[in-house]
């Protein structure tokens, strides 16, 4: 099991920030790789909710990674795993407010099989590089006008 967690404070405040973390349509507008994402069953942003999602795999080539929303606390937390793929994945999104300003951490974990079970170094280097576009979404959110 993997482990990878990143935290960052936006300047906005936690409802924002989580409404904008459980539409999963944002997805590709801060993690790099995502490039496709739709509702597939469920109410969209609801606990049970499950997303069709094309994220670039090894080669460039697409690779398919349903995600289940498995917990949403408004304001406070979104949680998911990711349905099918190589390796078995949970994660996370945890709000704290700070003032006018919210903490994001961004925590998951993963059980890599296979192959990518035996390649523990670059499979961590990845996860670290994944939870650490939280930068790319303070960037995202600070940029759009306050509401």
């Amino acid at each position: 099991m993997a482990i990878a967690e990143y935290d960052v404070v936006i300047q906005r405040d936690a409802m924002s920030v989580y409404d904008f973390l459980l539409d999963a349509r944002n997805l590709p507008s801060w993690r790099a790789g995502v490039r496709s994402i739709e509702l597939e069953s469920g109410a969209a942003g609801t606990k049970g909710a499950v997303y069709r999602q094309t994220v670039a795999g090894p080669g460039g080539r697409a690779v398919c990674g349903d995600i289940e929303i498995t917990e949403a606390r408004p304001g406070a937390e979104i949680q998911y795993t990711i349905l099918g793929g190589p390796e078995l994945t949970r994660g996370g999104f945890y709000l704290s407010t700070e003032g006018g300003s919210t903490r994001v951490r961004f925590a998951m974990e993963r059980e890599p099989r296979g192959l990518l079970a035996r390649l523990k170094a670059p499979f961590r280097r990845r996860m670290k590089a994944e939870v650490c576009q939280l930068e790319q979404l303070k960037s995202v959110l600070e940029e759009q006008p306050e509401p």
